[in-house]
């Protein structure tokens, strides 16, 4: 960029001190004269008056003055003579916090949870600022969604008192306990291989079905059976709940539903023969049903005559019938779109028009056998007969949406048949025996929208760069077919006929005692830095004490033993 030199250059430095002074206020255009720069400035009225202190402004010799709100008084002639632009802000005193709230809040909606958190550390007032900002609300649901009442109080992570800046700064804690110590809870009362497992978290319920055609519900703290069904009378391939509603799927074709019961402690009622008022069975699969979802209006189920059913849930009634091209494995349903897996091809649908939005042919090589889908709906992972895991972001542009893919791992040696996340944790089952858990966290880039375009949330790493595992938990002998993740649990089930628990709890108390204990030894550290500034301060004034005796010394001789006189010496 090229700059044009004055022709007057003989600027003084009076001038030069005149405007690096921050305490000069804004000057209006209408109070400058339209002279150029380039007619020259004249400078000779600017001459500061010495008496005056620095920091309670410059005041200039003049005869009349301009009173600016921070204490700087300049002559209304000597302005006059200046031609500056009316853009220009002579009063650098004001810092970020002089800007309206508003303003305050759109540069603090940019930052990501860690600079947030770092900006609290510079000052109190950023301290109030940062922690009470709306971004932590969002930051929270975004990764989790809303937290759970009755899960939240029990687990001591939500409470009224409790700012949104702590309760993500305690759930972010939590997830680190999958890399620490764990136990195993082994579950036993199925008889044949178990095909689905579901953890209700909330409710801290576990639910399981399989070739046996009954379904377990569970107490997640202890590991014991509460209650089994009766016989549903064929294999059940898929569970889902919530706390008003539990649903199976069985490969004859029906959807077998439990209404939760009032004042129930463990919310339904198993055990009791089919009852018109908790119990409902839903007709019009033509094959095995192999995935199933809720919401808080809608029942999702897909089967293997290649369609994904929706359900209201009000009237129990099908709404809507999404044909796909070959069987349906998977589907995880979000907000107004559901997706799902047909063959080796992933589908993303719209549920209120019933109109493809987008899909990705050719994801795995075989069929795509498991899904999982982030809580913002954004990221979708899959699962495949090739052993292999893929990442993908759905981006919409605002005209149409698109899927890229984000990053790919092959932690297995055989079909990976489920896929469970929570974040920033996804979770496989595969037939090897194996479970595997993948940290997505270093892949995700949190950014905002700006200027109503969409902006990618992830470093896109391209299809050719594999990220290993950060754990693999082994134990089984061979397929897995379902996993689920919640709880600082993961719990399991394959051909065994036996779920599995892994429990993390010990780990987050070690975890606690960890974080308490640094905590106490950076309390005692600061207090030992404090205790040393002291003490360097208190000798710092002994060392200019002994100084100044130094310089003024006189030196005595006392009398001796002997009656001797003293003489004094200057």
């Amino acid at each position: 960029m090229a700059f044009e030199c004055l022709n007057n250059t003989e600027v003084s430095q009076n001038l030069a001190h005149f405007v690096a002074n921050p305490g000069i206020g804004i000057v209006e255009p209408n109070q400058l004269s339209p002279k150029s720069f380039s007619e020259g400035v004249a400078t000779s009225k600017f001459v500061p008056d010495t008496k005056s202190e620095s920091g309670k402004g410059v005041k200039l010799k003049g005869a009349s003055t301009i009173n600016s709100k921070k204490g700087i008084k300049a002559p209304v002639s000597a302005l006059n003579q200046l031609s500056i632009p009316g853009d220009v802000i002579f009063n650098c005193g004001l810092s970020i916090t002089d800007l309206p709230p508003a303003l305050i809040s759109e540069i603090l909606n940019c930052l990501d949870p860690k600079d947030l958190g770092v900006v609290s550390c510079v000052s109190t007032i950023f301290q109030r600022v940062a922690s009470e900002h709306g971004a932590w609300k969002q930051f929270y649901c975004e990764r989790w969604g809303l937290p759970t009442a009755s899960l939240a109080v029990d687990s001591g992570v939500v409470d009224d008192d409790k700012s949104w800046r702590e309760l993500f700064v305690e759930r972010e804690f939590r997830t680190k306990t999958f890399m620490g110590r764990y136990s195993i809870d082994v579950l036993y009362g199925h008889t044949e291989a178990v095909r689905t497992v579901f953890l209700l978290a909330s409710a801290k319920l576990i639910f399981t079905s399989g070739y046996d055609s009954v379904v377990r519900m569970w107490d997640m703290e202890n590991g014991l059976s509460i209650a089994s069904s009766r016989p549903l009378g064929c294999t059940i391939r898929a569970v889902a709940a919530d706390r008003k509603l539990l649903v199976a799927g069985g490969t004859d074709g029906f959807i077998h539903c439990w209404r939760a019961v009032e004042d129930l402690l463990h919310l339904f009622e198993l055990r009791a023969t089919q009852n018109q008022n908790t119990e409902v069975r839903l007709w019009g699969h033509e094959g095995p049903i192999t995935s199933l979802a809720l919401d808080l209006t809608r029942i999702y189920s897909g089967s293997w005559d290649t369609t994904v059913r929706v359900w209201d849930r009000l009237s129990m009634k099908c709404s809507a019938v999404l044909r796909h091209s070959d069987w349906v494995w998977a589907l995880v349903p979000h907000d107004t779109t559901v997706a799902s897996t047909s063959g080796s091809d992933v589908y993303v649908w719209d549920t209120n028009s019933g109109a493809l939005v987008t899909i990705v042919h050719n994801a795995h090589v075989g069929n795509t056998y498991a899904l999982a889908r982030s809580h913002t709906g954004d990221f979708l992972f899959t699962g495949g007969e090739d052993g292999a895991i893929h990442m993908y972001e759905i981006v919409n542009d605002g005209y149409e949406s698109k899927t890229w893919h984000v990053a790919a791992w092959i932690p297995h040696s055989a079909a990976v048949y489920s896929l469970a996340f929570e974040f920033p944790w996804l979770v496989s089952a595969s037939s090897d025996g194996k479970l595997a858990l993948i940290d997505v966290r270093k892949l995700l880039r949190i950014s905002k929208r700006a200027l109503g375009k969409r902006v990618s949330k992830v470093k896109h790493l391209g299809g050719d760069i594999v990220e290993p595992p950060q754990r693999m938990l082994h134990g089984f002998k061979s397929n897995l077919f379902s996993v689920d993740i919640g709880a600082e649990r993961i719990v399991s089930g394959g051909e065994e006929g036996v779920v599995r628990i892994w429990n993390f709890t010990e780990a987050l108390e070690i975890e606690r005692r960890a974080r308490a204990l640094r905590g106490i030894r950076l309390e005692h550290r600061m207090r030992r830095r404090k205790l040393q500034t002291e003490l360097s301060n208190k000798s710092g004034r002994s060392d200019q004490c002994s100084v100044a005796a130094k310089k003024n010394s006189v030196t005595c001789i006392w009398p001796t033993k002997r009656g001797m006189s003293g003489k004094l010496k200057a």
